[in-house]
Parts: structure tokens; C-alpha cells; sequence
């Protein structure tokens, strides 16, 4: 039967505090990228929402044109039958004729009224919404520039660290499965809680590298014995010594 090999706790620490040194470097990588992924993300969003934006109020200039494309039809319309009443009151036989069809040509005159009414307010609304239509493009024209700009920026970053942060990645995936799972869990958790990211520190000046808050001089020789994992008792980071610090590299 196959035996498990039994880490000591030095160890341990070892390995938990290679991964650190490993998620730092890649961590490190992520803020030189600064907030630029989130702003190239931002920009596509609202370049997205304008372009939508842009092409409802296209669909509406079209609706309202095609409105007025109607309207102007039934003004010929009217216009057609106004002329056949006119010609039909020349040959009417009795006065009740002739208003009946005097009272048609004044509906026709009303009708062509209304119209044009419409189609001047709805020249007014496709003035507003081609004034809309611009503005819109003009903010995605700024917004496209100031994006080229940002990818530009971001894609250099990503350029001159690839290959480094590519390498870290694999040497971090390789250093967690050299950690113990108990232990790991408790580092993966440390790091979320903290936005520096640290979960294994040194003790600096007589204090905890990741709160400053003091640790007591024999917590600190204890730390230094490796014979027991110890945690900060104010953050609950990870405590390691300068000496295993200074050997452990990546």
C-alpha cells in the first residue's frame, strides 16, 4: 500500500508562501493593467446602448416619413375628389345637390387642412430626432476614439506582460497542488477577504505585514520555530518569518 507523504509544517509554509509570492507577481500584473479592461468594457457597453439608440430613433425618422409620405397622398386625394364635386355642381338639378356637394368639398378642404398640419408637425418631430440623430453619432464617434485609444493602451500591456504573466499563471496552478487543501482553502479565503490580495505575510518591525498591528515577542519566536502554522489574531493572515521569506524564491 502506497504511503502519503507527511509535510512537515515548515514546509508547508514553504509551499503556501511560494504561491503567495506567485499570486503577488500575478496580482502586481493585473494593477499595472490599471482599471483599462473595465474601461474598454464600459466603452463597448455604452457604444453598444448609443448604436441602439441610434438605430430606434432612425426607425422612427422612417415611421414619421413614411407618415407624411401618406399624408401627402391623401391631400392629392382630396384634392382629385374636389375637383370631381366641382364639376358635379355644374351639372346638380336642385339646390339640396348642390349643398350636399358643397358640404363634400368643404370636407375635402378640411381634410387637406388637417393634413398639412400633420405633415408640418411631423417635419418639426424628424427635426428634432435627425438633431438626436447626430448627437448620437457624434458621441460614438468620440466614444470609438477614446476606445481605440484605451485598447491601444491596454493591448501594449498585455503585450510587454503575456509571456510573464502566462508563465506565473502555470507556476501558480502548479504551487496550489503542492499545497495542502486544508491550507489552501484558508489562503484562498484570506485572499479574497483583502484587496492587496496577501494571505501569507512577514512580521516587519515587530508587526503583522499585512494590518501593522503588533505581534508579541514570543508569538514572534514561535513564528520563527516553524513548528506550528500561526495567524495573525487581528487579520488572520498567514505568519511567516524573514529568514524563510528571504530562501523561499520563484
Amino acid at each position: 500500500m502506497a504511503t502519503v507523504k507527511e509535510y512537515s509544517v515548515e514546509e508547508k509554509l514553504a509551499s503556501v508562501l511560494r504561491l503567495q509570492k506567485m499570486d503577488s507577481r500575478l496580482d502586481e500584473i493585473q494593477v499595472l493593467k490599471g482599471e483599462l479592461p473595465m474601461e474598454v468594457k464600459d466603452l463597448e457597453d455604452e457604444i453598444e446602448g448609443l448604436n441602439t439608440r441610434l438605430t430606434h430613433v432612425e426607425d422612427e425618422i422612417r415611421g414619421i416619413q413614411d407618415f407624411v409620405t401618406n399624408k401627402k397622398a391623401a391631400i392629392k386625394e382630396s384634392e382629385a375628389l374636389m375637383k370631381k364635386y366641382e364639376k358635379q355642381q355644374d351639372n346638380v338639378k336642385n339646390n339640396r345637390e348642390f349643398e350636399a356637394i358643397t358640404k363634400e368639398i368643404e370636407m375635402q378642404s378640411l381634410e387637406i387642412k388637417l393634413a398639412e398640419k400633420h405633415i408640418k408637425d411631423a417635419n418639426e418631430e424628424v427635426k428634432d430626432k435627425s438633431r438626436l440623430l447626430e448627437s448620437a453619432k457624434k458621441a460614438i464617434a468620440e466614444k470609438e476614439s477614446n476606445l481605440k485609444h484605451k485598447k491601444g493602451e491596454l493591448e501594449k500591456i498585455i503585450a510587454e506582460t503575456d509571456k510573464e504573466e502566462k508563465a506565473f499563471r502555470k507556476q501558480s496552478d502548479e504551487a496550489r497542488t503542492k499545497v495542502e487543501a486544508r491550507l489552501l482553502g484558508a489562503y484562498e479565503k484570506i485572499r479574497k477577504n483583502y484587496r492587496n490580495g496577501l494571505a501569507v505575510v512577514t512580521v516587519a518591525r515587530d508587526s503583522c505585514g499585512g494590518c501593522f498591528n503588533a505581534i508579541p515577542p514570543q508569538r514572534q519566536a514561535e513564528i520563527r520555530q516553524r513548528k506550528k502554522i500561526i495567524v495573525c489574531e487581528h487579520c488572520g493572515r498567514v505568519l511567516v518569518d524573514n529568514d524563510l521569506d528571504a530562501t523561499v524564491t520563484i
